[in-house]
């Protein structure tokens, strides 16, 4: 039997324009699209300070993950897309506070630019739900 596709959808305004879901699960596994700084209000979270647009990037992969019926403790992959590379540390650091027990498999790399220029960070989650449903 085929697994079924599901999308989950946070509510961004770029989700219709671009046709992207925030996260989609297929079978065990669930992958987070690059997820930016956007507030419930869908106004830029934290102008100027990667530390707090890092920790609302993680928070709405945290949400998009339980949508799917995952947890932060299934994600074996992410991936950090920075427009200021010094910013790393700040960004590293609320990374492991998330995943500090977790430690899935990480890379951070500069890119010239990201949608919105205010967003200085973007980040990617994979996740695959163990057989037992339990993540």
């Amino acid at each position: 039997m085929a697994s079924e596709r599901r999308t989950i959808s946070s509510g961004s305004p770029y989700e219709p324009r671009i046709g992207f879901s925030r996260a989609v699960r297929l079978g065990p596994l669930v992958t987070v699209s690059g997820t930016a700084p956007i507030g419930a209000d869908g106004r830029t979270v934290g102008i100027g300070d990667p530390a707090a647009q890092a920790r609302r990037c993680l928070e709405i992969i945290r949400a998009a993950l339980e949508q799917a019926g995952a947890s932060l403790s299934a994600v074996v992959r992410t991936r950090i897309l920075l427009t200021r590379i010094e910013d790393w540390q700040a960004v590293a650091a609320v990374h492991g506070e998330v995943f500090r027990d977790i430690r899935p498999a990480s890379t951070i790399v500069e890119v010239s630019r990201l949608i919105d220029p205010a967003w200085l960070v973007e980040i990617e989650a994979d996740a695959v739900v163990p057989a037992d449903g339990r993540s």
